[in-house]
């Protein structure tokens, strides 16, 4: 019996959910608070470790080209995006 009412449970939240966020002024509510969230778990982190939070300061919108973890990064991501479209147009 228990197997069938947990996903109706989450059924029910996802209808109650969506139904909430219907109305602009409850999506905004929402994003208010997500955004008050958020800025208070990076405040909380920044504290526990101000070195890390600093690093990631600094190397935000600057990238180095000989940091290897970030080149790497980046020509994956790039690599996914040319793989993908050579995918799709094989496919057709």
């Amino acid at each position: 019996m228990s197997k069938n009412i947990n996903p109706l449970l989450w059924l029910g939240l996802g209808i109650a959910g969506a139904s909430y966020l219907s109305k602009q002024e409850n999506r905004e509510k929402v994003m208010e608070h997500y955004h008050s969230v958020k800025e208070k778990i990076v405040d909380f982190l920044c504290e526990q470790n101000p070195s890390s939070c600093q690093d990631l300061l600094d190397k935000a919108g600057n990238p180095d080209p000989h940091d290897l973890g970030d080149t790497r990064m980046v020509g994956e991501g790039a690599m996914y995006s040319v793989e993908y479209y050579n995918k799709e147009e094989q496919q057709e």
